[in-house]
């Protein structure tokens, strides 16, 4: 029986499992030993008898048959708790399952074994909250995993399984899998849907996975995409992604290299890493480097607050009494918008998002990727939260969502790509492209992958 979890992607593990090398029941033995011996606090919720009765059932024949894999918290398991990981919800069990896993699960053959850590109600891209305390980064423990998908983010890069689910409202997936060496897709919006019961308001989240490798990814679009009337903002099917993989021409076409997209502070030493990376995808992939002035316009706090009435509606009368409960900046934010959201904030809000996508239109007018950082810097301490004033809170996240907030507002697919580290810690390399053209960034991606490997995971 393996001592450790598989070290490679998902894909190779089933491999492993249909050519008889490992097997599903070892596998989740090797990932509960490991989690159980863990410190990165990546799991906040474990189903060891359901996972062990679905590992001696599964089906390795599946695309996924009998990989053990991690549920960001956000997402629905029925039976599972449903804690949206806040103090306030911390007894909720979920009533039904998301279609995402479902498919994942269903189709797919995937094994949930437990759910992973994220901030609370998905509001920040780090991984603190009261509920379950602090995830950390694999890489160095004491540094940010990221968020809000900082747990499937550490689960992944830390060796505990080989892929986990996560969101992406702002940035959700790709800054975690920046700060962890990991492969992150922002699909085109709709891609995969979110049902049952999809929050429609504030058209900026998609799902998708934390992975190791780009195949992974492609597997899991495979399995997972495709319109479902819960969602009525999904996407019809597409098929072939990992079938298609590598076989795109993307010779001759334009590229724009703006380290910092045009607003964000961006750390000097990631930038020469991403420049760098950057001006080597465009030569091995044969694309044209092109001058292009991003002036991306900064989406000011009207826009922030009207995205809280999501937030509101589901604390609903517990409001203003649960105060105590939410972390500082979500209870902040609650109160802030409840005190300042009119119609003119309401009004602002939306201009500043048609502002946005007309810049962001604009900018694919002239190339067809747009190549920047995931993140501002390396991954930078873990409790921030918990340390932080919400003022300088505010701009430590905030100039990180500079980077990743303007793809989801406009809907492009975006992608993070490990490239050179520094100092010991993960940095990502973000590609945007055009709508609809997701497995154009999966096809760079794969480039990065095959001339300059990353390592799949932590020592």
């Amino acid at each position: 029986m393996p001592d450790t979890p598989w070290p490679g992607d998902a894909c190779s593990l089933v491999d492993a499992f249909r050519q008889g090398e490992r097997s599903p029941v070892e596998e989740l033995a090797a990932s509960l030993a490991a989690i159980e011996a863990s410190d990165v606090n990546a799991f906040t919720f474990l189903d060891p008898d359901g996972a062990r009765e679905r590992a001696v059932a599964a089906d390795v024949s599946k695309p996924f048959g009998g990989v053990p894999f991690g549920v960001k918290e956000l997402e629905s398991v029925e039976g599972w708790p449903q804690t949206e990981a806040s103090l306030v919800f911390a007894d909720r069990k979920a009533a039904h399952t998301g279609t995402m896993i479902e498919r994942i699960v269903g189709d797919g053959g995937a094994n949930p074994i437990g759910l992973t850590f994220a901030s609370e109600f998905g509001g920040l891209n780090i991984s603190v909250n009261k509920l379950h305390g602090v995830c950390h980064n694999p890489w160095q423990h004491g540094k940010t995993a990221g968020g809000s998908s900082g747990g499937s983010a550490s689960a992944v890069a830390g060796r505990l399984v080989s892929i986990a689910s996560g969101g992406d409202g702002g940035g959700s997936i790709r800054i975690p899998a920046g700060f962890n060496g990991l492969v992150g897709m922002k699909g085109t919006a709709g891609r995969i849907p979110r049902g049952p019961k999809t929050l429609i308001h504030p058209m900026t989240v998609v799902i998708g996975c934390l992975a190791r490798s780009v195949r992974d990814v492609c597997r899991w679009f495979d399995v997972a995409n495709g319109f479902d009337a819960r969602d009525p903002y999904s996407l019809p099917r597409v098929e072939g992604w990992e079938r298609d993989l590598g076989t795109y021409d993307v010779r001759g076409k334009r590229v724009a290299i703006a380290p910092t997209l045009g607003n964000a502070i961006v750390r000097d030493e990631v930038q020469e890493r991403v420049v760098a990376a950057a001006e080597a995808l465009a030569r091995d992939a044969g694309l044209e480097v092109v001058d292009v002035d991003i002036a991306l316009p900064t989406l000011d706090v009207t826009w922030a607050m009207a995205n809280l009435a999501g937030l509101k509606m589901e604390l609903g009368d517990l409001w203003p009494d649960c105060k105590d409960d939410l972390t500082t900046s979500i209870a902040f934010g609650v109160e802030m918008a409840t005190a300042m959201t009119t119609l003119d904030v309401v009004a602002a809000g939306e201009r500043s998002r048609t502002e946005s996508n007309e810049a962001m239109a604009d900018v694919f007018d002239q190339v067809d990727f747009v190549m920047c950082a995931t993140n501002p810097d390396v991954a930078f301490p873990a409790e921030i939260e918990v340390n932080s004033r919400v003022g300088d809170l505010s701009v430590a996240v905030g100039n990180n969502g500079a980077l990743t907030i303007p793809a989801n507002v406009s809907g492009n697919p975006a992608i993070s790509i490990p490239v050179e580290p520094f100092e010991g810690l993960p940095v990502g390399l973000q590609v945007i492209g055009r709508h609809h053209q997701d497995a154009l960034l999966l096809d760079l991606a794969r480039i990065v992958e095959q001339e300059r490997p990353w390592p799949l995971v932590v020592g």
